[in-house]
């Protein structure tokens, strides 16, 4: 992966996102946001049917008798309620805060601090309710092997050739991925809007991509990249932003943005501290809490997507619509055909991505690259330039 990353870089493979619109980088937005949606919906059936014994609904009125069956079997069927009730709270309260920056409550200045802390407040009321009111119901916890040690080095070896070409194989497709999304993710963090002053860097971010990800290697360390919905949201944590109303309708505009390094550094280094922290006291956090934050991510990265905002047009009458601009330059129907044509595009992606097979997943990096040509060549026969401008450019 280390060579193919390098590769992009000095070969100057990035320069394929001046074709990537914001059609392609709004697709892929929303299918991070269904995918976290996607894994919490399976965490939770998946206790459900470990542990939930009613299968069906006479069985389930007979209660008194199931719970005595169930003193002498695995089933609890408290611990998936008590599941579900967590990935609800946090949800609840993540929302409530990130909200709050649209009561009339304090400062503006304030208010955004306030819902910067949603995430933080969130995963405290999960945890809260999950390890201290219902702490005799044993939940789904971290599990930690204490006999090995934290950091350890990959040992080193020959292997057969064929071994060689597989890991080429499969490093080729891992590093398309890492190519593709870290140069969507810096896309849409340099987009216009975000007036950043400095310039963007996408070769030099791919080559020290490359060079890290080859020492966590050795480390036996996750791999990391530019990632969505992380790198936008971090963006707005760092901005100032005004709101406008028109028409009944709040619009928000970012006016600056203080960009640091500092942010993420200190991030990076309390995730590195958060190892010694296991497994007491990360341990008080229940699984069901960190589902529930990425249901909390979903939905709160749903705002700035202009493809969700079109779907909810599609149910909404029209003489309801916000005042957004291609309400006013794009008729109805077209602008419902561009976002059923990007739902489609949608849906190849979670086929693909949620598919049984190992080896469908491994095109996911090529189905994404192909929304390109699709928004360059295919799109233009069924839309006019005109309106796809309007619907499709940076505003």
């Amino acid at each position: 992966m280390l060579f193919f990353l390098i590769l992009y870089a000095f070969c100057g493979a990035s320069k394929i996102m001046a074709y990537c619109s914001r059609s392609t980088e709004e697709i892929l937005e929303l299918f991070i946001s269904v995918a976290f949606i996607v894994d919490s919906v399976k965490f939770l059936k998946l206790e459900f049917s470990k542990n939930y014994c009613f299968d069906s609904l006479d069985s389930a009125l007979n209660v008194s008798k199931r719970a005595a069956e169930a003193s002498e079997s695995y089933c609890d069927p408290t611990k998936p309620i008590l599941t579900l009730l967590l990935i609800c709270v946090t949800v609840y309260v993540g929302v409530q805060i990130f909200n709050f920056k649209n009561s009339p409550y304090l400062t503006a200045g304030k208010r955004l601090l306030v819902a910067d802390y949603a995430l933080v407040v969130a995963v405290g009321a999960g945890a809260f309710v999950g390890s201290y009111c219902f702490q005799n119901i044993e939940l789904t916890k971290f599990v930690v092997n204490e006999s090995k040690p934290l950091f350890q080095i990959v040992e080193f070896r020959k292997p057969p050739v064929m071994s060689v070409f597989a890991a080429l194989g499969l490093g080729f497709v891992v590093s398309f991925l890492f190519f593709m999304e870290g140069n969507i993710s810096a896309s849409i963090v340099n987009k216009p809007s975000n007036k950043l002053k400095k310039g963007s860097s996408f070769h030099y971010d791919m080559l020290v991509t490359g060079l890290i990800n080859a020492i966590l290697s050795i480390f036996c360390l996750p791999w990391l990249h530019g990632a969505l919905p992380h790198s936008p949201l971090h963006v707005r944590a760092l901005a100032d932003i005004e709101e406008h109303i028109e028409n009944g309708h709040v619009t928000e505009t970012i006016v600056y943005v203080r960009e640091t390094r500092l942010t993420t550094l200190v991030a990076h280094i309390l995730i590195g501290v958060s190892v010694i922290m296991i497994p007491y006291p990360l341990n008080l956090i229940p699984i069901p809490v960190l589902y529930g934050l990425f249901v909390f991510l979903a939905v709160t990265s749903l705002g700035e997507l202009q493809i969700w905002e079109r779907f909810v047009l599609i149910f909404t009458e029209q003489s309801l619509y916000p005042p957004f601009h291609y309400v006013r330059k794009v008729p109805q129907k077209i602008i419902h055909c561009f976002t059923l044509l990007q739902m489609l595009q949608l849906t190849a992606l979670c086929m693909v991505s949620f598919g049984s097979s190992a080896y469908l997943k491994m095109l996911f990096p090529f189905i994404i690259v192909s929304l390109i040509p699709i928004r360059e060549w295919v799109l233009p026969k069924i839309i006019s330039k005109r309106h796809l401008v309007a619907l499709d450019g940076d505003h």
